[in-house]
């Protein structure tokens, strides 16, 4: 079985030694830096994947164009364009050749995360598909996330579902047609479980590519280690991408991994 059948099949793939050992701790390093220049007092923005719905926030639903910051729920007690190295890690050689492999050309990235996964309080991430937040007609999401850390057990690694990415879209996060913030509409009945969830665990440096319908989740982290990751998010170029997304971006700005459009 080659790599993109695997994909196809199991909705996942997994590839190791994708990015050096060099490439994770220069991101980490740049990402730290960044940080440290972010001003955080009174602004407690906290991401959740299980919100049902968002009252209006403009950081939020303007942070498509921005390098944003979005806070852990147990970050904070009772009171309280790409950066070029990300670019240059974004946009490599060897992750357009995997999307030609994949069959997954001409795409567009349309969205990326560092995702610190602190030490004891990086929080639970509910199932979720990316498809739902990255809606498209037809359906294109692509994630590929990377490991800049060992992703354990312990340490709250990402669960998936083989195959699951066969059933469809269960739901989709999308703005409000009155402008006041965004809802979650349920497109599918059945209630996400657990069962049939699998951990992948891997090791610094590693790439996981995942299909836009596969459930996936992780657990907090409530070991002593940190479980950082970088996620980039693509569409099809052909494809519709509706103004009722919550993400918006300038289509005519987005390009494929090579830098230009394609």
């Amino acid at each position: 079985m080659n790599r993109k059948q695997e994909f196809d099949q199991q909705g996942f793939l997994i590839l190791e030694n994708f990015l050096s050992r060099e490439a994770c701790e220069e991101m980490m390093q740049r990402a730290s830096e960044l940080v440290q220049q972010f001003d955080y007092r009174g602004h407690p923005s906290i991401f959740r994947t299980e919100e049902q719905s968002r009252v209006s926030d403009d950081y939020f639903l303007n942070s498509g164009d921005n390098i944003s910051y979005f806070f852990e729920a147990d970050a904070f007690d009772d009171e309280g364009n790409l950066d070029p190295v990300f670019q240059k890690h974004s946009r490599s050689k060897k992750l357009q050749e995997l999307a030609e492999e994949l069959d997954l050309n001409p795409l567009l990235l349309i969205q990326s995360m560092l995702i610190f996964k602190h030490a004891r309080i990086g929080g639970h991430v509910d199932i979720h598909q990316d498809s739902s937040f990255l809606y498209t007609e037809p359906e294109s999401c692509t994630g590929f996330w990377f490991a800049l850390e060992d992703a354990t057990l312990e340490n709250g690694c990402m669960w998936a579902r083989p195959g699951g990415h066969k059933r469809g879209l269960h739901t989709c996060f999308r703005r409000k047609e009155n402008g006041q913030g965004t809802e979650m509409i349920l497109l599918d009945e059945e209630v996400y479980h657990t069962d049939g969830m699998i951990p992948l665990e891997v090791k610094q440096g590693t790439c996981i590519v995942l299909h836009g319908l596969l459930p996936h989740y992780s657990n907090p982290n409530t070991s002593g280690k940190s479980r950082q990751a970088y996620a980039i998010h693509t569409i099809h170029r052909d494809a519709h991408y509706p103004e009722a997304n919550w993400l918006r971006r300038n289509r005519n700005e987005l390009t494929g991994f090579n830098k230009h459009a394609e």
